[in-house]
């Protein structure tokens, strides 16, 4: 994997254009949800560079929700960003709002997870514990299926993201939140420091 920017500059970059808490600690979670699949799958000299993707995947979202994923690469290029990092945040909108087609597996991984972090997101903070901590694959699904929770998450780009991979949903959500209870603790507190 080609290399990619510092962590530092990929942030500043980040909040440049991004401004709502709720859009840091996403960009927070997914950073760290990739981080964990890479070290997961196999490619841990790889894991910052799958951890900056996640990190800047919507980095474009905020301020240009229109052009999703087609606004990103001009951001990118202001820090350096390499065109395989370019693309592969661009790939997590294939099919939704750009034409760029996830084939790495951390990009099939950051289609598939994106929304799911939402998701799960949002049903940790329904749970007493506010927390994915206790979270059961169980429970999720009871969320998955009820429509009317967590609207804006796609059941059907979490389906597809999992078909990519060639795992099961049950297999992807238990991986995801595996993967979120591992960088909860230091999302929260960096949340908590801005």
């Amino acid at each position: 994997m080609k290399a990619c920017p510092d962590r530092a500059a990929a942030l500043a970059l980040l909040r440049k254009y991004n401004g709502e808490p709720f859009h840091i600690q996403h960009a927070l979670t997914v950073e760290g949800t990739m981080r964990w699949y890479a070290n997961e799958l196999g490619y841990g000299e790889d894991a910052d560079f799958w951890a900056t993707v996640g990190l800047l995947h919507d980095v474009d979202f905020e301020k240009w929700p229109e052009q999703h994923c087609k606004k990103a690469p001009e951001l990118l290029a202001e820090i350096g960003c390499s065109d395989e990092l370019i693309h592969a945040v661009c790939s997590h909108g294939y099919g939704i709002c750009c034409d760029v087609e996830p084939t790495h597996e951390m990009e099939k991984v950051l289609f598939a997870a994106d929304e799911l972090t939402g998701l799960i997101g949002a049903a940790a903070r329904m749970r007493p514990s506010k927390s994915c901590q206790d979270m059961e694959v169980s429970s999720l699904k009871k969320k998955f299926k009820d429509k009317k929770f967590a609207a804006g998450c796609s059941r059907d780009v979490i389906r597809e993201g999992a078909e990519r991979l060639g795992w099961t949903l049950e297999e992807l959500m238990e991986k995801t939140i595996l993967a979120q209870r591992a960088c909860e603790e230091s999302v929260n507190a960096e949340m908590a420091a801005l």
